[in-house]
């Protein structure tokens, strides 16, 4: 894997997350239930919101979007290490690895700004009742679903881009299981000082956009909600307000705490943090968006009953 320059650079070992047979086996198995619950939990809800009439609005239509990019985010990084670790192959190619980095900027940055936009639906429905379906059209929903893709694809782009310039000419053992962008740059023998200022200030800004947004649309629905006369009205918006914070909280605290600081100094702890933004959090936003739902609920019952009457 030596070389003067990039060109000579064929592939990488993705080396895990311990390191230690006996913990990969338990990690391959773990990682696996993972995945499988988030493949089809989220399929699930993407069906349920395309079979059912009355789940077609912009809440649900953000929401399928999300199970969406879940199923994609999740598979960018996990099948990769569960085939390597099945066929006892660390290796992965160097274009694998690029194309890897670029979608998984793409998918976590996308995560991020669909939250941000569904906090600002339930911002809009919660405090903006009357003018709801004046300023949430079919159209602006598209627009912003749009813009975001747009914006993330950029900003991979970007990163991807200024990652191929590099040269790597020492190890090319990456201490992950997948090709994190930190844990690539850290084996560069260039000079990734612009890599990790486009991290810290491109990067930061599409980190604070959405962040920012979610954090002012839930603080207003919290201050509309405590203004309720109902007791039990106020529990349950609460409620239901905490678990979708809980889930912002461990997803953009990881990433805080992975990406803010120079990729020189990425360590073994970083790369154990952002199995919360890579496998956790997929895994959860089924239950925390979906399944406390009754519409959603009821959807699902009814698209699982239909399906086992078709058996019959």
């Amino acid at each position: 894997m030596g070389g003067d320059n990039q060109t000579t650079v064929t592939g990488f070992l993705l080396l895990g997350l311990s390191g230690q047979s006996g913990q990969e086996e338990l990690l391959f198995g773990l990682f696996l239930w993972m995945y499988l619950v988030t493949i089809v939990g989220n399929f699930l809800i993407v069906l349920a919101i395309t079979c059912d009439s009355h789940l077609h609005t912009p809440m649900y239509f953000f929401l399928a979007n999300l199970s969406c990019v879940d199923i994609c985010f999740s598979s960018v990084t996990i099948p990769k290490m569960l085939l390597n670790h099945l066929l006892g192959n660390k290796s992965i190619s160097y274009v694998d690895c690029m194309a890897q980095i670029y979608f998984f900027i793409t998918f976590i940055n996308m995560d991020g700004f669909l939250l941000s936009v569904m906090a600002y639906d339930r911002y809009t429905a919660i405090c903006r009742p009357l003018h709801y379906t004046t300023i949430m059209r079919p159209e602006l929903c598209v627009l912003l679903v749009a813009a975001s893709w747009l914006i993330t694809n950029l900003h991979a782009l970007l990163h991807t881009l200024l990652m191929v310039q590099l040269t790597f000419c020492s190890s090319n053992a990456v201490h992950h299981f997948f090709c994190d962008p930190y844990a690539v740059l850290k084996l560069s023998c260039s000079n990734t000082s612009i890599n990790d200022l486009m991290v810290f200030t491109v990067g930061g800004l599409i980190f604070l956009t959405p962040f920012t947004c979610i954090i002012i649309s839930y603080a207003y629905i919290s201050s509309n909600v405590l203004k309720c006369p109902s007791v039990q009205g106020i529990r349950k918006a609460l409620s239901t307000c905490g678990s979708r914070l809980t889930v912002v909280s461990l997803f953009y605290g990881a990433i805080l705490g992975v990406y803010t600081h120079p990729s020189s100094s990425y360590s073994v702890q970083d790369s154990v943090a952002t199995v919360l933004f890579t496998v956790v959090t997929p895994l959860v936003n089924p239950f925390i968006y979906s399944l406390r739902n009754r519409d959603m609920k009821g959807a699902l019952r009814t698209l699982i009953s239909d399906s086992r009457s078709r058996k019959f």
